[in-house]
């Protein structure tokens, strides 16, 4: 074995050391490469299958195409069960032809009651006022006409019998004057006897007539045709109070059963639109993706879980896309901020897919906004320029690396060799001497590691690092 003394090994380990600590200034090309991962996706022309409903709350999938399959023209992408929405649309139809009957037959009963109404009222009115004369009649006039009516044939009954009785007494009277009496006499009497009782029967039966109608049927009548009166007058009043009240509430139901039919109408046609909205079908040959593709994304997430027979997609919110044969493909990525103020539009750079780097796709930057999104990132656009026969699937990633700096005879440092003091950036220079002098410099861009030197060194200058 070969052994080094000590005075050998420690020049060389100085002389290594001071190699690596020095850095000849020269001109060399200087250049910043982006480099970012971007997303294939179509330009335009996509269409985002959306429910949007006016009315109808779930849509319960029963047909679904695979997702990526090529699909064409008319082709089913997705079916919604039908039969809860048609068994309403039907109950809805039948519902208007009933509102529109009862709508009618409400007309008629307005109608009717408008007309009859009037004549009702005068009915009424002549029957208050028929049953007030009679009461007045009755109470002013013939009340004590037919007090003196019954009273009067109760005398003449009296004067009757007065009569019947004094006949009778003078036939007694002359035939007593006879000695023999005789059949016809007798016959005679005994006629007059039986008047004589039929007039005091007909007497009692008007005393108690009399009586009868001088204190209960007279007074009974009183009443009735009082309470007639009464009565008559009340109903007259509350029919002229409830009659425009009844017209009122008449038209107020029919302008309901309008107001209920207008609704019935716009919830039929809400139906109906939502109906449309049970067939997803392709607008022309192309392929279907499960999940949106919108604002640059291709967001499955969430959505997509929904997508299988018997899912039930959210409402208003884009599930699925449809990419027509006909799109072409770019790239979008999302950039950090420092990369996105690194580039600008017309920068042309280079893609690659992993597994697939032999093949380089020329992309330039069209556009880099300058905006950030809510989760800050930076959206660019870049087209492509794919070569024969290559068509890349929506969705794919790929690696783009753009020169976004160059300045071929730039002078550059490792960034670890600056200093940053009172004087801004400075550098230690090595001397003639041996010696090191900090010498102020002013930066330029920043590649990794190396940092562009635009003033403060010369060409053949060394420049020592830590």
């Amino acid at each position: 074995m070969i052994r080094k003394s000590a005075s050998f090994i420690a020049p060389l380990v100085f002389a290594l050391t001071a190699h690596a600590g020095e850095i000849a200034v020269e001109q060399r090309p200087f250049t910043i490469e982006k480099s970012f991962i971007a997303t294939t996706l179509p330009l335009s022309d996509c269409t985002l299958l959306q429910l949007e409903p006016k009315s109808w709350p779930e849509f319960e999938i029963t047909e679904i195409t695979k997702h990526g399959k090529r699909v064409t023209k008319g082709e089913v992408l997705v079916r919604f069960d039908a039969e809860d929405i048609e068994k309403k649309i039907a109950d809805t139809r039948r519902a208007l032809d009933t509102s529109v009957l009862s709508i009618a037959q409400a007309e008629l009963l307005l109608k009717n009651l408008q007309e009859t109404a009037p004549h009702k009222l005068d009915s009424l009115r002549r029957a208050a006022t028929i049953a007030k004369e009679e009461n007045t009649y009755f109470t002013q006039t013939r009340r004590k006409a037919a007090s003196e009516a019954a009273m009067q044939a109760l005398e003449k009954k009296k004067q009757i019998l007065s009569n019947q009785q004094e006949e009778l007494r003078q036939l007694t009277k002359m035939y007593a004057a006879d000695d023999i009496t005789e059949e016809t006499e007798e016959i005679i009497l005994t006629r007059q006897k039986d008047a004589v009782a039929t007039a005091e029967f007909a007497l009692r039966m008007e005393t108690l007539d009399c009586t009868r109608s001088l204190e209960v049927t007279l007074p009974r009548e009183s009443i009735a045709l009082s309470n007639n009166e009464r009565d008559a007058a009340i109903t007259l009043r509350k029919e002229e109070e409830e009659t425009p009240r009844a017209i009122d509430l008449k038209k107020a139901d029919l302008e309901t059963l309008k107001i209920s039919l207008t609704r019935s109408k716009e919830m039929l046609a809400d139906l109906e639109h939502d109906r449309s909205l049970f067939d997803f079908k392709a607008p022309a040959d192309g392929l279907f993706y499960h999940g949106p593709i919108e604002n640059g994304r291709w967001s499955p997430g969430d959505s997509s879980k929904s997508l299988a027979i018997h899912g039930k997609p959210a409402p208003n919110r884009p599930f699925a896309t449809f990419i027509p044969a006909t799109s072409k493909s770019a790239f979008v990525a999302f950039l950090d901020e420092a990369t996105a103020r690194a580039l600008k539009p017309a920068l042309s750079g280079i893609a690659t897919f992993d597994g697939m780097e032999d093949i380089q796709i020329p992309v330039t930057l069209t556009t880099v906004s300058n905006i950030p999104n809510p989760d800050g990132t930076y959206r660019a656009d870049l087209a492509a320029t794919w070569p024969k026969d290559f068509h890349p699937a929506s969705g794919t990633t790929a690696k783009v690396r753009i020169i976004s700096y160059s300045n071929l005879s730039a002078i550059s440092l490792p960034t670890m060799a600056l200093s940053y003091g009172p004087d801004g950036w400075t550098v230690d220079v090595k001397l003639a001497d041996g010696k090191s002098q900090a010498r102020s410099v002013k930066c330029g861009r920043v590649s990794k590691d190396d940092t562009e030197i635009l003033s403060g060194l010369e060409v053949g200058q060394m420049v020592l690092t830590p």
